[in-house]
């Protein structure tokens, strides 16, 4: 097994994350099977408590696990599925340790930091990093690790040491640091004294980087670069520069552009793989794929103009799964997207008496926008304004997506206006209200609240008669499909004859035919949404069918898009058709 270690230094949020992604990428494209891990220091067993407005977005892998944003990235780049193990905090190793202390294993010796969370830090990370995470099945080739937090923080520390034992475990050729570092310019100077410090603490706690990639708003002086890698003790060619790019999707082609794969190839001895053919075919023509999509990007000219309407829109991280679908989608149906940011909040009624200005600016945001994207959330904040911005979207044919809330809210719309159910409401929102058209599921637990809401990869099918649908034809048909779900309550069954003899189609369910997950209005350009998170499974070469299609919608272009796909299926079918017949059987 080889590890890429990702530390960073000088400040947090720094890019860590897309740099070890973009890392894992450039090795999968010579025919590597990767995985990833990410590391968080903090003392939360898992990132499913955490409000958004504070850490960013919880994502949601296929298991169930709540875990770091970071994830999303890995399995967006590296077309990967990771599990909960995959994401390590300082609560899950001490919560570990601490349970094998209780049960006697360590047999009566003093349990410490060093070596028994260490040791424990680096098993977990020697299981973790074998299990199989791609198509293939197989175990990996190599593990990025991401070390999040910056190195000196004393929550760190207990992992920085199990690091530098993992290098010395992991023997040679099969460890490699890369430790991430800012530049900052003042006064129109480029200042390199920062890095030079972090290095300094990174080697004074015991690990030594091989790669040192730098990240600046402006590509780094042949002299600023040369004095890192002087007083860093590295050669000018281990020194990474990463400009700020248009695109996050175009890093990988500046760090492959640096030659960052011969590096990598050196290091670890990678030419002493054995990489099957078949690999090596797959990761050209993934890396082909790559090239074509984000070297065209910057050159879209005709854009599609998407209104956000949420409640945690302060930090843009909360939504960050959500704006990367949107960019999946985009680049697919080549447009350039212009996101517009608004404040649910503002589009209700008492904001028009205490801030017009704010009233008025986010109801023309919503009224000019090519489309309408209400996502997930939770509590009852802001959640009139999402009721207002569905029923605009629903009465003036603008294209509209709701995500897990954001279907909650247009099927509350729809009961009030259309089915005459004034009084309908959530749970969350009234616990006591009389129409609660929304309720919390009964199986949840009202009193735990880590890892009690229903969680990861479900079933939804599509009913009987919903030939119809629009999102159903860019799944191109299926009966079934397979999304990820993170949500306490659901739709109340009291209340769907109702609702559906008014006109809202519930055209997709569970497996058991009791939850609803997909709602459609047949008469609508494209008014869509859905109970799970589609967002958790788009990726850059396969965006999410619901995302894709509300965007298509939005720039005139769903018709194209589900032909496309309706002929990908067609095109499957017969090909699978030959294989069949391959020995004789032909069923032509």
């Amino acid at each position: 097994m080889k590890y890429v270690l990702v530390s960073g230094g000088v400040i947090s949020g720094v890019g860590k994350g897309i740099i070890a992604s973009s890392t894992g990428l450039l090795l999968k494209t010579i025919g590597l099977k990767v995985s990833s891990i990410k590391v968080d220091p903090y003392l939360n067993v898992d990132a499913g408590t955490m409000n958004p407005k504070e850490h960013g977005e919880v994502f949601v892998l296929s298991d169930g696990g709540e875990v770091d944003l970071d994830l999303g990235n890995y399995e967006r780049y590296l077309n990967i599925t990771l599990t909960r193990d995959n994401n390590i905090t300082t609560g899950k190793i001490y919560q570990h340790v601490i349970e094998r202390e209780r049960k006697g294993d360590y047999l009566g010796k003093t349990v410490q930091v060093v070596p028994h969370i260490t040791d424990a830090i680096q098993d977990w990370i020697e299981k973790v990093a074998r299990t199989p995470v791609d198509d293939t099945g197989e175990e990996p080739d190599v593990c990025i690790i991401e070390l999040g937090g910056t190195v000196g923080d004393i929550e760190s520390m207990p992992f920085v040491e199990a690091m530098t034992q993992l290098r010395r475990r992991a023997g040679k050729d099969n460890f490699l640091q890369i430790h991430v570092s800012y530049v900052p310019v003042i006064h129109g100077e480029q200042k390199t004294k920062p890095t030079q410090q972090a290095i300094r603490a990174v080697r004074s706690a015991g690990l030594i980087p091989d790669l040192i990639a730098c990240r600046c708003e402006i590509p780094l002086e042949p002299s600023a670069v040369e004095k890192i890698a002087h007083f860093c003790f590295v050669d000018v060619s281990q020194v990474i520069v990463v400009r700020d790019m248009p695109s996050i999707y175009q890093v990988p082609l500046l760090l492959e552009q640096q030659g960052l794969i011969p590096l990598l190839r050196d290091i670890l001895a990678l030419d002493k793989l054995t990489i099957s053919s078949p690999l090596q075919s797959k990761g050209i023509n993934t890396w082909n794929q790559w090239k074509s999509l984000t070297n065209t990007e910057n050159r879209y000219f005709d854009t599609v103009t998407i209104a956000l309407v949420g409640k945690y829109i302060e930090l843009h991280d909360s939504y960050l799964s959500v704006i990367k679908s949107l960019e999946h989608s985009a680049m697919r149906c080549q447009r350039k997207l212009n996101l517009i940011w608004v404040d649910a909040e503002h589009l209700e009624p008492q904001t028009r008496t205490s801030d017009p200005a704010k009233f008025h600016k986010a109801w023309h945001e919503v009224c000019t926008a090519s489309g309408i994207l209400v996502p997930g959330g939770f509590g009852h904040r802001g959640t009139e304004g999402m009721i207002a911005a569905a029923k605009w979207a629903r009465e003036n044919k603008t294209p509209y997506l709701g995500i897990c809330l954001g279907m909650q809210v247009a099927v509350i719309e729809y009961a009030r206006n259309v089915c005459g159910i004034t009084s309908a409401t959530s749970e969350e929102f009234h616990a006591d209200a009389a129409d609660k058209v929304i309720m919390f599921m009964p199986e949840v637990d009202k009193a735990t609240m880590g890892a009690t809401m229903r969680l990861g990869l479900r079933p939804t099918l599509f009913q009987p008669g919903s030939e119809w649908s629009r999102l159903r034809a860019l799944y191109a048909g299926s009966d079934e499909i397979l999304e990820r779900h993170r949500h306490r309550y659901e739709v109340n069954p009291d209340y769907i004859g109702q609702i559906e003899t008014g006109g809202l189609h519930f055209v997709g369910k569970d497996e058991k035919g009791e939850r609803m997950e997909v709602v459609e209005i047949k008469d609508h350009p494209w008014f869509v949404a859905v109970q799970f998170h589609p967002e958790y499974l788009s990726r850059v070469l396969d965006p999410s069918r619901p995302y894709l299609g509300f965007v298509a919608a939005s720039s005139g272009q769903l018709e194209r898009i589900s032909r496309e796909y309706q002929d990908e299926a067609v095109r499957g079918a017969v090909d699978g058709l030959a294989v069949n017949g391959s020995n004789g059987d032909s069923q032509f």
